[in-house]
């Protein structure tokens, strides 16, 4: 029986030599994520036993969120990297329409006063992460054939654009302002790095900062936490509370930290400190050693990423691969820059360490797809698209040259 062309590219493997997977790629992601299941339960080790009566609740549920991502990992080690240039469209049309049931009152479920999640049978979904994967395909599949028309504007960086702004405006509607902003972010930095020209670029952040500053002040929380983010020990009761006690549990851990499950600011006193604010307990337990493993095993992450996007054997997994690395590493970046006082408080985890089911296995999903691309597993080449990642512009950079 013949299957359906969508299905044979699912299982179908590919023809021609495939290398190695990038095993120091694979190591820091998994160190990364071990390391994460760790700190959880010491963050959360207290407030669960005060909540759900057991230390262990929200680590035994942080340990099944990273089995099913290590198999989110496997199986996207697995899938023909030609399955999604052949459904990019229907994965980008999934995003949306989840996007848009998520706002539906008695679908979506509202906590906190935004409505994220889809809750059923006690897991809860959210599917603004699966929206940053959905985006990404979209921009790197849609880059690839337009390559060489990139710095038309009505061709290679308005379309992209439209698509990236619808999906931002569903997410500021649930409102969740830090992935909108993640989600742009990325957005541009692929076009720059697909050929659009800069001008397009700094237009389209120039017209954005207008949205961006009503979104702030037109939303009364938010404006508190801006004014605080410029005072934070001035309002250290009230909206700087929570950035306040950050810097505090980081400057209190020193060189080696008070030791694993002996900080004291998760005791109540710094919220969230097992997702958006977990790398302030790091600071507190292993103390400067513990960030620096942190920031170094993503730092070798973001290394390996751009590896891989350069040696690529075409444009699509060349721009896929840019696309996966860098939104990892901006919203690494931006929780980091969070919790140090260097950034207003955008509610990002901190990707692969963070508590967090969706996150983490979207994530490792993703990190699955980077490691099809550093094995060498190609799709139907183009005219269009036989120019290697060469076309990245990493200035002084070729294939040959990033070992």
């Amino acid at each position: 029986m013949k299957l359906p062309g969508w299905m044979e590219s699912l299982v179908a493997e590919p023809r021609g030599p495939r290398e190695g997977m990038d095993l120091v790629l694979l190591g820091s992601v998994l160190a990364l994520a071990g390391l994460g299941l760790v700190m959880v339960y010491s963050a959360s080790s207290v407030m669960a036993f005060s909540k759900y009566g057991s230390d262990m609740y929200l680590a035994k549920k942080q340990a099944m969120y990273l089995g099913l991502g290590i198999f989110a990992l496997w199986l996207g080690t697995r899938i023909r990297l030609d399955f999604y240039r052949r459904n990019v469209y229907r994965i980008l049309l999934a995003s949306f329409l989840l996007l848009a049931l998520v706002l539906i009152p008695f679908i979506g479920v509202k906590v906190g006063g935004a409505r994220r999640w889809f809750h059923m049978a006690g897991f809860s979904f959210q599917p603004s992460e699966l929206a940053k994967f959905a985006l990404a395909l979209y921009l790197s599949f849609s880059a690839a054939q337009k390559a060489g028309k990139l710095d038309r504007f009505s061709v290679g960086f308005l379309p992209h654009l439209l698509v990236a702004s619808f999906m931002v405006g569903l997410v500021l509607l649930q409102p969740d302002l830090g992935t909108a902003v993640l989600l742009m972010a990325m957005t541009l930095v692929v076009l720059f790095v697909a050929g659009t020209r800069i001008v397009y670029i700094v237009a389209a952040v120039l017209a954005g900062a207008p949205v961006a500053w009503y979104a702030i002040v037109g939303t009364p929380w938010r404006m508190r936490r801006m004014i605080a983010f410029f005072e934070p020990e001035a309002h250290r009761r009230g909206a700087g509370y929570q950035v306040f006690e950050s810097m505090v549990t980081l400057g209190s851990g020193g060189w080696t930290g008070q030791g694993l499950g002996a900080g004291r600011q998760k005791l109540f006193f710094l919220p969230e400190g097992h997702t958006d604010f977990i790398l302030p307990v790091i600071g507190q337990e292993l103390g400067l050693l513990g960030l620096t493993l942190v920031i170094g095993l993503l730092a070798v992450f973001l290394w390996r990423g751009l590896r891989t996007a350069i040696r690529a054997k075409d444009l699509f997994s060349s721009y896929l691969a840019f696309a996966v690395t860098s939104l990892v590493s901006m919203q690494a970046l931006m929780n980091m820059g969070v919790v140090m006082g260097l950034l207003p408080t955008k509610g990002l985890t901190l990707p692969l360490v963070s508590f967090g089911g969706s996150s983490l296995v979207v994530t490792l999903f993703s990190v699955g797809v980077l490691l099809r691309i550093s094995a060498g597993d190609p799709v139907r080449v183009t005219k269009r698209s036989q120019s290697r990642a060469g076309a990245v512009r990493f200035a002084g950079s070729s294939a040959g040259e990033v070992r």
